[in-house]
């Protein structure tokens, strides 16, 4: 893939010809969130004027990283899964998937699905040396296309139990995608015993959800779903039987004693849970 470099402090990473990194993305945003150095002045700006309508922006995004770790090391340590597929991955940061599941079991193997080509050069580059990971560049729509890929047939064997996560992803689905519908499919093509990990963002205020709702799909350009409610995410878990605690806020989910403090502020969270998928 021919790459090129970008100016100032983006220059120490390489981006595909033809990424606009003018238009924000969901995925740098996240990184930028995290204290990541793979996001660009749009992104930047676009976090800006976010954090002026939901001030617990940042917090949230670091519970929701907490809960990612804490839920992979579950999976692994307490219910023995060793294969992941994580839909819409986003940007490689510290304490991967791969990281935490391999830390429990060595042979534990990982799929990261994202259609950013950013998070596909970047994620590649960095994953290269492991052969128990392989990152996928496709819409995570695309169920047909990511269960014959060649990653997926070479990394995931369907005959043992998988965790398919979609750890807050699905906000950046619209209602004419389905996200009901990608749960139920995704649930379908995993084998007994898989887990899936379904958390995504909600609010209780109306004036909330449309605020961010439309500024997200103008700062995306459309790559955006919507703030959804609690009910919604109910929804969306219809094909699991859910584990302890439930559906809750994230940061409630099992918390351990290092993990960031909760929201000061309560104007939105990330709600969900983890289920067995229903045989």
């Amino acid at each position: 893939m021919r790459c090129r470099g970008a100016p100032g402090r983006e220059g120490a990473r390489v981006l595909p010809y033809g990424v606009d990194v003018t238009v924000p993305s969901v995925a740098r945003m996240y990184d930028h969130l995290l204290g990541g150095r793979d996001n660009y002045p749009a992104d930047r700006a676009a976090c800006d004027e976010l954090l002026h309508h939901v001030p617990s922006m940042r917090e949230l995004a670091l519970n929701n990283r907490q809960f990612l770790r804490r839920v992979v090391h579950v999976l692994a340590a307490e219910y023995g899964i060793r294969q992941f597929i994580d839909h819409g991955s986003g940007l490689p940061t510290q304490d991967n998937v791969h990281e935490v599941a391999q830390r429990v079991a060595p042979d534990s193997r990982v799929i990261y699905i994202d259609n950013d080509p950013i998070v596909r050069t970047i994620g590649g580059l960095l994953l290269e040396s492991n052969e128990n990971t392989a990152v996928l560049q496709a819409d995570m729509r695309d169920t047909d296309a990511i269960f014959s890929s060649e990653p997926v047939d070479r990394l995931i064997d369907l005959t043992q139990p998988v965790a398919a996560l979609f750890v807050s992803v699905l906000h950046c689905l619209p209602d004419s995608s389905q996200p009901a519908r990608l749960i139920a499919e995704v649930a379908d093509r995993l084998p007994t015993g898989s887990m899936m990990v379904v958390c995504q963002l909600v609010s209780d205020s109306a004036q909330v959800r449309d605020v961010v709702t439309h500024l997200m799909d103008v700062q995306t350009q459309g790559h955006w779903g919507r703030v959804r409610e609690k009910a919604d995410v109910a929804a969306f878990c219809a094909p699991l039987d859910l584990v302890e605690p439930g559906l809750v806020e994230v940061s409630a989910w099992r918390p351990g004693q290092d993990d960031v403090p909760a929201q000061l502020t309560w104007e939105w969270e990330e709600y969900g849970g983890v289920g067995f998928v229903r045989g």
